[in-house]
Formats: structure tokens, C-alpha cells, sequence
């Protein structure tokens, strides 16, 4: 019988891929998103099913599932992919902004999570894979929401992971680094931006032109994260975290191998070698 994965954010970049490379590996699909009637690649493959789910939306989750299941039979692996990333200074980001935030990448998950384990539990099999980002592990600039909403993540992951052992169900977690698909398009157009916050100047003139020679640098396609997730749900072991891409992969060793006042220092003059006058950071 094929197995069959639920994903969530299906409608471009990461899930998407995900959807395509699991079908082509002989899985089913259940490629959900907020709006299918707009899907057109998708619904062309013969085992994708494509349906509605809004990770806001409890109703809507039990809906895509009670279809999922009633189209394939089953369901083997849930792949919570679906997010995006509010950037901006903390102090131009509105609490309204940072609930939204909060309420998609985290709450969004746990509630896509609790529906889909009593499944798993009658089965006593499953994989929950949660899509983090190298942003849940090293923190930057102009990301202080994001890398907050990622952090809970992860913290969540790891703790579930311990306990869904006991029901033989397994957890785990991609984080990729930069992928140029359209969540980064997203990110620009959602930039928070407040003209009254003059003293950030010189800083936020820096970081941009920063990150725009960051995102040029040799990075993952969204099909090669598909690649380490299909292996992270596939591999039959019990490895927690996959870090994905060239850009992130070493950042993540240097957090991991370094005194962490150390990894703070590499990091501070990484971010900030002018707009402090070169100050020295041991200073």
C-alpha cells in the first residue's frame, strides 16, 4: 500500500516541491492550502489530491484530514510547512503583526499537529515533520519576530519528539537557509518600516545592503530542500533536526562548536562592523 503524506503551505515554494518530490517517489499527497481553486500544477498529478486547510482554522484542519484519509486509506507523515516571516526592527513591528506571526508559524502547527495525532495514535505509526528555519537556531538583524516564532518551534519539536516516542510516532525538523521561492517575496512586501524611527538609520541602511549580497550567495533551491525533507521522513532513524543549505550549515556548526559568548562575538561583528564605528566587541 502507498503511503501517504498531509502537507500544509502547498501552494508554492517549499511545499509545493515537497508535494511534486513525494509524488514522483510513489507517495500520495494531500497538498493542502487556503485557496486550491487557484492550484493548477498540482491537480495534474494522479496522486496528489489537493483540498483546503487554513492552519488558523480547527475546522478546516479536520476537514482536509477526514478527506485525506477517506481519499488514500491513511495517513503516514504529516509535513507542517506552512509560514511566513515577518522581518523589520522590533520597534516598527505592531503587536498586531507579531500575534499574526505567532499565530501561523507556532499556533498554526500545534493545532495541524493535534488534529492529525489521534490518527497516528490509533496506528501506533506515524512522522510529524515540522519545518523550522536556520533563523529557529542563528538569529540575525531584522528578524527578531521571526527567529522568535522559529525558537518556540523548535523548542516545541524537540519536546514532542520525546513524548510521541512512546506512541512509536516520530518527529523532526528541516531548517533551511535562505530559499529564493515567493515566501521571500512575502517577506520584502511585509517588511515592517517606520519612518519616525530615524536613530535606526545608519543600521538599517547597512543591513540592507547586507542582505542583498547575502542573497546572492550560493543558496538552496526550494526542490533540494524537498530532497532533505523526503530523506528526513524516510531515513528510519531517529535524527531530531536537518539543517539545509550551504549558508546555513555553518552557522549552525559555529553555534554548535563554539563557547557561546564566542559564537556571539563572530556574530556582532558579522552584523554590525560600522555602524558602531568598529568598536571592539571584547571591549
Amino acid at each position: 500500500m502507498k503511503k501517504t503524506v498531509l502537507i500544509t503551505g502547498a501552494s508554492s515554494g517549499i511545499g509545493k516541491a515537497a508535494s511534486l518530490h513525494f509524488a514522483r517517489n510513489g507517495w500520495n499527497v494531500v497538498a493542502t492550502m487556503r485557496t486550491p481553486e487557484k492550484e493548477t500544477q498540482l491537480t495534474q498529478e494522479p496522486n496528489i489530491f489537493v483540498t483546503a486547510l487554513e492552519v488558523t482554522d480547527p475546522a478546516s484542519i479536520q476537514t482536509a484530514i477526514q478527506k485525506g484519509i477517506a481519499k488514500f486509506g491513511q495517513i503516514d507523515a504529516l509535513i507542517n510547512n506552512a509560514g511566513y516571516g515577518q522581518q523589520g526592527l522590533f520597534e516598527a513591528v505592531s503587536p498586531e503583526k507579531i500575534r499574526d506571526q505567532f499565530e501561523v508559524n507556532v499556533f498554526g502547527v500545534m493545532n495541524v499537529t493535534r488534529a492529525i495525532l489521534p490518527h497516528f495514535r490509533s496506528r501506533k505509526a506515524g512522522t510529524v515533520l515540522n519545518v523550522t528555519s536556520g533563523a529557529g537556531r542563528v538569529t540575525t538583524p531584522l528578524l527578531s519576530i521571526y527567529s522568535a516564532s522559529k525558537f518556540a518551534l523548535e523548542g516545541f519539536t524537540e519536546s514532542l519528539s520525546y513524548e510521541l516516542e512512546s506512541q512509536n510516532i516520530r518527529v523532526k525538523m528541516v531548517e533551511p537557509g535562505y530559499i529564493a521561492t515567493p515566501f521571500n517575496e512575502k517577506t520584502v512586501t511585509s517588511f515592517a518600516y517606520n519612518p519616525e524611527l530615524t536613530d535606526y538609520k545608519a543600521f538599517n541602511d547597512e543591513m540592507g545592503d547586507f542582505f542583498k549580497r547575502f542573497e546572492s550567495s550560493n543558496t538552496y533551491t526550494a526542490a533540494d530542500v524537498a530532497t532533505v525533507i523526503y530523506t528526513a521522513i524516510t531515513d528510519n532513524t531517529h535524527q531530531l533536526r536537518y539543517a539545509a543549505g550551504p549558508d546555513i550549515e555553518p552557522l549552525i556548526a559555529l553555534r554548535t562548536s563554539k563557547p557561546d559568548q564566542e559564537y556571539i562575538d563572530v556574530l556582532r561583528n558579522l552584523f554590525m562592523p560600522t555602524a558602531f564605528g568598529n568598536q571592539n566587541v571584547n571591549a
